[in-house]
């Protein structure tokens, strides 16, 4: 892996090559949780509460997760078209309540997608995408990253919520030269979304990471004379705030190049141990080049500081793989610091198919479509880091949220709950 002229890291398609699935990145079937705390509405995309360190916030003995979520009744399929962002809390990170909607009034765009959220001194600050445009009358997917203000965070005997009088602008839109544009796209799915909000702890600058496009004008050869390959040019983006205020940004190049690789790095976002950078992103099985065999995934980097040279994790890039009898049970990985371990929440996806991609979920009878997605949050999957190479080390329940401070409680590396006896996914008659 190298940096270009401009400093970003480069994922080359000889690492990408060597994606595998292996004991250690593979993880274990997961199966309906016996209760389903978020019973009653699709949950998917989540990013927990995070104070301005970076560190999960606990607010009067609360925690809080943020998720894209729609009431249940809706096809999941369709559940993008009209998602908006709620929060739900916890005063154990096992036991979650619905808080409602995260804003009060309209956000921008006919929709919102994931991003990020932090609480500073009980003002919250809401980073999210602006999918659409609000009143439209057919539904568009154009991108820009939002932030709101004006949240407040509030505990009493009732619990804790999130209210106020929120103030919506829109941060960012690409520029046409670092990120594409949408109408610079010819390849695949147009990226321009997943504000994650970071100060970063070596220099005490503030950033916020975002997943983009690399445009690569009509005429150029950056994959040695493959063309359909270059339509596959996923970035990791950055922008600095040159004053600390988390609604100033200014551009800055890609941290991260995927260009003849991949087209989508999903929900960038770090880690930092002990100095080391590891920079985390979620990706799926279609969306790599053609040549390159990989998975619904989380795929990590390492380097020694936030500009760093960036080297693959595992020496290809992935971290947590769904297992081959179970590619799309669970997506959008979000890894956090647990002190000795780093624990990693994500959202149960589609269970009990095996499909070349998901778009044969869309052929099954709604009532199947309707069963077999998830719709709440996954087991927390427990993984090791030495240096440049991940070990995944077993599960958590369902939802699990430990604090730092807290003790972990494993389940088995299959995680199986009562009425299970099998490795492959199926239930006993």
């Amino acid at each position: 892996m190298t940096n270009d002229s401009d400093g970003r890291a480069v994922w080359t398609r000889e690492a990408a090559g060597r994606i595998e699935r292996t004991d250690d990145t593979v993880a274990p079937v997961i199966y309906p949780p016996e209760t389903d705390r978020f019973d009653g509405f699709h949950v998917w995309d989540t990013w927990p509460l995070r104070n301005r360190d970076g560190s999960l916030a606990e607010i009067g003995g609360y925690r809080v997760v943020c998720a894209l979520t729609t009431t249940d009744d809706l096809l999941p399929g369709k559940r993008h078209d009209v998602a908006s962002i709620h929060y739900f809390t916890s005063p154990d990170g096992e036991s979650w309540s619905h808080g409602g909607p995260l804003f009060s009034g309209d956000a921008l765009g006919s929709r919102q997608w994931a991003g990020s959220t932090m609480v500073d001194d009980g003002d919250v600050y809401a980073f999210y995408t602006a999918a659409g445009e609000r009143g439209e009358d057919d539904l568009a997917y154009t991108q820009r990253i939002a932030g709101a203000t004006g949240g407040r965070v509030h505990v009493d005997d009732d619990g804790l919520r999130i209210d106020g009088e929120w103030d919506h602008e829109v941060l960012l839109e690409p520029d046409g030269d670092l990120y594409e544009r949408e109408a610079q796209s010819r390849g695949m799915t147009y990226t321009f979304r997943d504000p994650w909000f970071f100060e970063d702890p070596g220099s005490g600058e503030t950033y916020l990471l975002f997943e983009a496009n690399t445009p690569v004008p009509e005429g150029a050869d950056p994959c040695d004379g493959d063309p359909e390959a270059a339509e596959f040019n996923g970035s990791i983006g950055i922008a600095r705030s040159p004053t600390g205020d988390p609604i100033e940004w200014e551009l800055e190049p890609p941290l991260l190049d995927a260009v003849c690789v991949n087209q989508e790095l999903e929900r960038p976002h770090l880690v930092v141990r002990d100095g080391t950078y590891y920079l985390f992103v979620s990706s799926h099985q279609h969306t790599f080049a053609p040549g390159i065999v990989g998975y619904d995934a989380l795929y990590g980097f390492v380097a020694d500081d936030l500009r760093g040279e960036y080297h693959p994790l595992n020496g290809h890039g992935m971290v947590a793989s769904n297992p081959a009898n179970a590619p799309f049970q669970s997506y959008s990985w979000t890894a956090y610091d647990h002190g000795g371990e780093v624990l990693v929440v994500s959202f149960f996806n589609y269970y009990e198919y095996v499909g070349e991609s998901l778009d044969g979920i869309a052929e099954l009878p709604e009532s199947e479509q309707r069963r077999r997605f998830g719709g709440t949050l996954a087991p927390t999957l427990r993984l090791g880091l030495d240096g440049d190479r991940t070990e995944l080390l077993g599960t958590l329940r369902h939802g699990s949220l430990p604090l730092p401070s807290e003790e972990l409680s494993p389940v088995d590396r299959g995680g199986r709950p009562r009425g299970t006896d099998r490795d492959d996914g199926s239930y006993r008659s």
